[in-house]
C-alpha cells in the first residue's frame, strides 16, 4: 500500500483511503461535481493548481480565465501535465483530461468555443485540483 504523498497508490481501494468519498467519485470514477459549487470556480489567486490526487503541477493561475461554466476553466496546462483520451460517455464524443502522472479524471477540454486566444477550455472539477498560492 502506498504508505506516503508522494508514492502513488497502485489500486483503487488504496485511492479510496487517500481521498474523500468525493474526491474519489471525480477523480477516480470520472464524476463531475455540480456546476457553482466548487471552491475554484471564482478564484483570483496567484499559485499553482496541482492535482488533487497526486500534487502534480497542472495549471498555473494565469492560465485560468472566467468562461462562465460553474467549473474552473483554463487556457493553458503546463505541457506534459495532462492527457487527452476520448469520451463517448453520454452519447456524444467529448474528450477528457485526465493528470498524466496518475490517471485521475480533471474533466473536459473544449476547442474552438472563441473565450481565449488559445481557443481552448479546460472545463476542470474543482475536487480534481488543489491551489498552491504564491
Amino acid at each position: 500500500m502506498a504508505s506516503d504523498k508522494t508514492t502513488l497508490p497502485t489500486t483503487e481501494d488504496e485511492w479510496r483511503v487517500r481521498l474523500s468519498p468525493d474526491e474519489f467519485r471525480v477523480l477516480r470514477q470520472g464524476a463531475t461535481e455540480p456546476a457553482w459549487r466548487g471552491e475554484y470556480v471564482d478564484t483570483k489567486t496567484e499559485g499553482m493548481y496541482q492535482c488533487r490526487a497526486c500534487g502534480a503541477d497542472l495549471y498555473p493561475s494565469d492560465t485560468k480565465f472566467d468562461s462562465h461554466c460553474g467549473w474552473p476553466s483554463f487556457d493553458d496546462a503546463i505541457p506534459g501535465a495532462i492527457k487527452e483520451i476520448e469520451d463517448r460517455s453520454l452519447g456524444m464524443v467529448r474528450t477528457e483530461i485526465q493528470c498524466a502522472r496518475c490517471g485521475s479524471h480533471l474533466g473536459h477540454v473544449f476547442k474552438g468555443e472563441m473565450m481565449t486566444p488559445k481557443n481552448t477550455r479546460h472545463c476542470v472539477n474543482s475536487l480534481s485540483i488543489r491551489l498552491d498560492p504564491k
